[in-house]
Formats: structure tokens, sequence, C-alpha cells
């Protein structure tokens, strides 16, 4: 059993609506409808459904980003929704998000030097961010950067000479990779990861799976993880959510529940989703 208490996540009661034109009147339509939920310090929860069913949705609540309409969202026993500036930068820090289309989410304008240590900057950090304990303590402000920023991208696979470089000269898989380095630098708990691996080719998002598998073990990283696809869900996660039409109809343990799923839905999603490749694992 999971109790609310222990969780870095409560989701409780949440319904978020968006007012709609139906004919000539204006009806408030839930995106995502009545959904309570928890995610326990360095756990996986696998949220899962269609596209449309309110994943996303959720997770930007959880995130902060758009408000509730009813219900609350607390992270590290913080409402979310209430919390004053200095308590919001605090969550900032704590949760990151990795998105889906890692070109999109990257500054074609910045190299990936001041892309991985932007989050320092914008957080007050100083050079070398969070942990200053490895970097180097002569050279300069600007060599210490680049050190800390070296280490990073070394987590993720990536090697000193990307750091001079643009997301354009990088393949998807490359660039997904730097946005994970980026989520990083701020040593976070959660990080909400949204179909970090539908926009790349079968076997780079394998390679994407399995970073994440080892940096969770590394980090101790608790994860949301977001994908339309059962057996990748299956692979990642704990405990598996699955969202329909906005509503969470059915949670369990992952191996349980695609074992043995109560919901026709669910049913409908492990049978219309393909195998993981051979690379994943």
């Amino acid at each position: 059993m999971y109790h609310l208490f222990m969780a870095l996540v409560e989701v409780d009661a949440v319904t978020k609506s968006y007012p709609r034109r139906v004919g000539l009147r204006t009806e408030l339509h839930a995106v995502v409808k009545d959904v309570s939920l928890a995610i326990e310090p360095g756990e996986t929860l696998g949220l899962v459904g269609e596209s449309g069913s309110g994943k996303t949705t959720l997770a930007r609540m959880i995130l902060g980003l758009i408000e509730p309409s009813q219900g609350t969202v607390r992270v590290d026993g913080i409402d979310v929704a209430r919390a004053s500036a200095a308590e919001l930068r605090g969550l900032r820090r704590q949760m990151q998000p990795v998105f889906q289309d890692p070109y999109a989410a990257l500054n074609p304008r910045m190299n990936v030097l001041d892309i991985v240590t932007e989050p320092w900057a914008i957080h007050g950090l100083g050079a070398g961010g969070a942990d200053n304990s490895r970097a180097p303590k002569t050279g300069g402000k600007r060599a210490v950067l680049r050190a800390r920023a070296t280490q990073l991208l070394a987590e993720v696979g990536l090697d000193e000479s990307a750091l001079e470089r643009h997301p354009h000269e990088f393949s998807g898989g490359q660039r997904q990779r730097i946005n994970i380095a980026r989520a990083l630098a701020l040593r976070p708990k959660l990080l909400i990861l949204d179909e970090p691996v539908s926009a790349l080719d079968v076997s780079v998002g394998a390679q994407i799976v399995n970073l994440l598998r080892s940096l969770q073990r590394e980090h101790g990283l608790t994860y949301l993880f977001i994908s339309h696809s059962m057996p990748l869900v299956r692979y990642l996660s704990t405990r598996i959510a699955v969202m329909e039409r906005g509503r969470l109809v059915e949670t369990g343990e992952a191996e349980a529940l695609c074992a043995a799923p109560r919901e026709a839905y669910t049913r409908q999603l492990l049978a219309a989703t393909p195998e993981l490749p051979a690379e994943v694992g």
C-alpha cells in the first residue's frame, strides 16, 4: 500500500477545465477529471494513455505551469498552486521536465555549454550549480562552468567536444541527451518525462531508455514517465496509472497490471503497441 504522507508527489482530486464553445453557449470542458495519485521517492510512475487523455495536462499541473480548476497538487509537501514565490522557486529546483521534442526544447542560438549551465544562472547558484565539490577551484568562473558542464555531459554519454556546438549540429538522440543533462544540472529529486523517446528512432529511443534507468540508479531519481506505449511503461515503471479521456481508470504494480489488467481500455493499450526492441535492457 502507498501512503500519501510518504509521497514526493500527491495529486488529490484534481480537475482541469477549459471553456469551450458549444453552439451559442460557452461550456466548461474537463480535460483532467477528478484524478488522485501519489509518487513515492525513488519510484517510477508510468502514466499511460492515448493522445488527448490528459497526461500532459496533469504533468503541467504538477510542474506548476498551470493551476488545477479543482483539487490539490503537492510536491514535497508544498501545495504547488498556493506556494509563495520563494517556495515555488525551491520547487523548481526539485522537479525538472524532459519534453517530447528534443529540438524544440533547446534554444538554437545557444551552444551546449550555455544550455546546460543556464539553470545555475537562473537560480543564482553560481558556477558549478548545486554541487561545487568536484569542480576545480582555479581558472575562473568560465573554467568552473566548463568543468561542471563536462561532468554533466559525461553522465549522459556525451563528451567535452559538444560544449561549443549548437543544437542543429546534433542528432535527435544527442539532443535529448543534452535535454537530460540540463534537467540534471540542479540535481532535482523528480524528473517529469513527457514522451521523451516518441520522436526518436526505435534504436535511439532504446538507448535513451537505458540511460534513464542508469541515471535513476545513480542519482536516486523519482520519475513520472508519460507514454502511450504500454511495453515501454512496463519496462521502466514501478507502478502504472492508466488515463482515459481525462480520468484515471486503473492503477497498480507494473507487472501485475500488465499481466492481468482489469479494464478493457488497458487491455486495448497492451494489444495496440508492439513489444520493445532488443536494444532495451
